[in-house]
């Protein structure tokens, strides 16, 4: 597949900044969607786990050079930044995109469906961009090229930031937003807002979705080690049996969240991610590991479930005749996404431009996770939804974001694009522009 890169010149039609009508806005996208179309499955056919993302940051880092932006790359392993500096006075905004696939192996029939493989956590695996991750990228990339082509006319300055590893480093690295900040990302460039966008499989292409203040939760991972006594199959009581153990702890942990936790106030998720103990049909192995994920928005119950998964684990081992090795959590994890009310009111309108109002819908509370989350305690941020699944189809029973048969509508391309280019030109402009 050839890949393009575009110019800063695209048509002489396109009008300068301060013209940033919805009908601008979607000339600006019209000129790049064909590209952005062959950009996303490009990177879907060639999708990389977090911290591994060679390729693609290799072609995003040659298209912002293109463009004539200042470039700099390998922020947080494999990160990409561009600076694009308007011709006229105005804000600092920065807009990001995350780059990272999932270990699934994608179950579709697309002629551009990934086949790559790779080993993770000691499995060979398939590789697949399962959250659209490949979207995000090739969108940002439109939005860089249209606003590169009014650079001269253009207010403020703008950073693209091509992040890696949203889903999580490799264990025992370091990655994603927080390792992006710590490695200076907003010291130099400090922007007055962050925005970013996710495509969602629980909305028809067409329709955006938003929420002022808390949207998504606070993820924290963690890991439980049950050590028992290695025995032969034919004579358990030779041993302790670590399986036995872990499917107990499992299943008394289910009462954290359904008894424990008043999930009047907020939701909370407690979930068993992998399970692994055990290698042949008549061995007891000496021990079973165990990994999940915690969800919460709210500080008091993440703690409280912590401390209750660590009192469940400890006890039911010692009731087993079992210890237990906890670290909950296992990481600094992923802090509350949160929208800044202010920012998120003044982005409305742009997106109801983008879209047209009846399709933008406020969302529910969000259970998944999004280290956009760092960016947004840092300065204000707001963060919205594309919608993926086909109109017509159930968006509520489409194969969700992370399934291996995740789909997405390439309409939803130029939704996307679209306002995210409206949201952009109208913030630099000081207000929506009608």
């Amino acid at each position: 597949m050839r890949l393009l890169l575009i110019p800063l010149f695209l048509t002489a039609s396109i009008a300068s900044a301060q013209e940033a009508t919805p009908t601008q806005a979607a000339k600006l996208t019209d000129a790049v969607t064909q590209q952005v179309t062959t950009w996303r499955r490009d990177i879907h056919q060639h999708p990389e786990l977090g911290n591994r993302e060679f390729r693609t940051s290799k072609l995003v880092a040659a298209q912002l050079r293109a463009l004539g932006m200042e470039v700099k790359t390998g922020i947080a392993h494999t990160g990409v930044v561009g600076i694009l500096r308007g011709g006229k006075p105005g804000p600092r905004i920065a807009l990001r995109a995350d780059m990272d696939a999932l270990p699934v192996t994608e179950q579709s029939d697309l002629p551009f469906a990934s086949k790559a493989t790779t080993d993770f956590r000691g499995e060979k695996v398939g590789v697949m961009h399962a959250c659209g991750h490949d979207t995000h990228t090739a969108m940002l990339m439109g939005v860089a090229t249209a606003l590169a082509s009014m650079k001269k006319d253009l207010p403020g300055e703008v950073m693209f930031v091509f992040q890696p590893a949203e889903e999580g480093p490799p264990d025992g690295e370091t990655g994603g937003a927080s390792a992006m900040l710590a490695e200076g990302l907003f010291r130099d460039f400090k922007p007055e807002a962050v925005f970013g966008l996710h495509v969602w499989s629980a909305l028809n292409a067409g329709q955006i979705g938003y929420r002022s203040g808390p949207a998504m939760a606070a993820s924290d991972r963690f890991h439980i080690v049950v050590k028992g006594v290695q025995t032969h199959g034919s004579r358990p009581w030779g041993g302790v049996d670590p399986i036995v153990t872990a499917a107990d702890l499992i299943a008394t942990a289910q009462n954290i969240v359904s008894r424990r936790i008043d999930i009047t106030r907020q939701p909370a998720v407690l979930t068993f991610g992998a399970i692994k103990g055990g290698i042949r049909y008549n061995i007891i192995p000496e021990e079973v590991d165990l990994i999940g994920t915690i969800r919460t928005f709210d500080p008091a119950m993440r703690q409280q479930i912590f401390d209750e998964l660590k009192n469940v684990s400890e006890h039911v081992a010692a009731a087993n005749g079992a210890t237990v090795v906890t670290q909950i959590p296992d990481t600094d994890g992923t802090p509350l996404m949160a929208n800044d009310p202010a920012l998120t009111a003044r982005s409305l309108p742009s997106l109801q431009r983008a879209a047209g109002a009846a399709n933008v819908v406020e969302m529910s509370l969000i259970t998944g996770a999004e280290d956009f989350s760092h960016y947004s305690n840092q300065v204000p941020g707001f963060y919205f939804f594309v919608g993926a699944t086909p109109p017509g189809q159930v968006a509520a029973k489409a194969p969700s974001n992370h399934s291996p048969k995740f789909f997405l509508d390439e309409t939803a391309l130029a939704v996307g694009t679209r306002a995210m280019l409206q949201v952009s030109l109208d913030y630099l402009n000081g207000g929506a522009v009608d």
